[in-house]
């Protein structure tokens, strides 16, 4: 990790929020967060300070200006500056606060208390560097798609599934959507992801919600690695990463499938569905609902 980091701010309408998200994410931005200021929002991202050169920043700030030309938005104003790694390590986290997502989800970060009194299945999480805070209108599509693939199931899950699935996380960020597969009952998710933090942020996580290592299985790498890892096909897949991304893994997961696998798959903008679902369908699935927030979906899908 570096020591000393980029902090940028960008005030822009609400309705940019997750657009500026994406566009954060995309250029290796870590631990981002908002706060309303008024009628507008503030987004603060954070950067390593070797990832990235001013002109870099002067590159994504005329980017982040012609993504709210597109949707006719008014442009956004970021500003940046470094700052020291223990200052970046808790000043995002003073904006981020327990968040409910669909009927089930209570996201609660790691350094408050849980809420005493709640029927929702409570994910504790500190994402570090890793993608997956539950803000992103994509997590929660993919967390509410879980709810409704994994059904009803005992709240106290430790060693007592009634749902003996097992699925596979490719793209697993901070573990958020494999440790809220397995809080509803799945029995085993194989979590992978090509950013060795990500693996460790999602080990960390798999601790603080006492979830067995048995379960919860994190490793370094993508398909492929999970052809050798898993012990037979799997009954669902998991995978919130970009479109692109996606379309080129379509035609590995035939390997880990089985004729009654279905799949979640999200980080798509809507405009790139059809290029996803044209991808899918082409390799055997069959896109059954297309699910949107803004101007993100998520696609469930089954074999044929």
């Amino acid at each position: 990790m570096a020591n000393t980091w980029w902090e940028l701010k960008i005030l822009c309408e609400p309705d940019l929020e997750d657009s500026i998200f994406w566009r954060l994410e995309n250029f290796g931005c870590r631990g981002t967060a908002s706060e309303s200021k008024g009628n507008s929002s503030l987004v603060k991202a954070y950067l390593p300070n070797f990832q990235a050169q001013l002109l870099d920043l002067a590159a994504l700030s005329l980017w982040l200006r012609q993504d709210a030309l597109c949707i006719g938005l008014s442009s956004p104003t970021l500003h940046w500056k470094l700052i020291d790694e223990e200052d970046w390590a808790s000043s995002w986290k003073q904006y981020w606060h327990p968040q409910e997502i669909g009927d089930r989800f209570l996201i609660n970060p790691a350094w408050l208390p849980s809420p005493e009194a709640s029927e929702r299945l409570i994910i504790r999480l500190d994402p570090g560097v890793a993608f997956g805070t539950g803000n992103h209108a994509t997590t929660q599509l993919c967390l509410e798609s879980l709810e409704m693939r994994l059904g009803e199931v005992p709240q106290s899950f430790v060693g007592n599934s009634d749902n003996q699935q097992a699925i596979a996380d490719i793209g697993c960020g901070s573990g958020i959507l494999s440790i809220g597969a397995i809080l509803l009952g799945a029995e085993k998710v194989y979590a992978v992801d090509t950013d060795p933090l990500a693996v460790k942020s999602t080990i960390s996580n798999r601790a603080l919600n006492d979830i067995s290592p048995e379960r919860l299985i994190p490793t370094q790498g993508s398909v492929d690695i999970l052809t050798k890892l898993v012990e037979n096909p799997v009954d669902g897949i998991v995978c919130n990463i970009l479109a692109n991304v996606i379309i080129e893994l379509v035609p590995e997961m035939s390997a880990i499938a089985k004729p009654t696998t279905w799949g979640i798959f999200s980080g798509i903008l809507l405009d790139q569905s059809k290029a996803v679902a044209d991808a899918l369908e082409k390799h055997g699935w069959v896109v059954a609902t297309l699910w949107k927030r803004k101007e993100w979906c998520c696609l469930n899908v089954r074999r044929s």
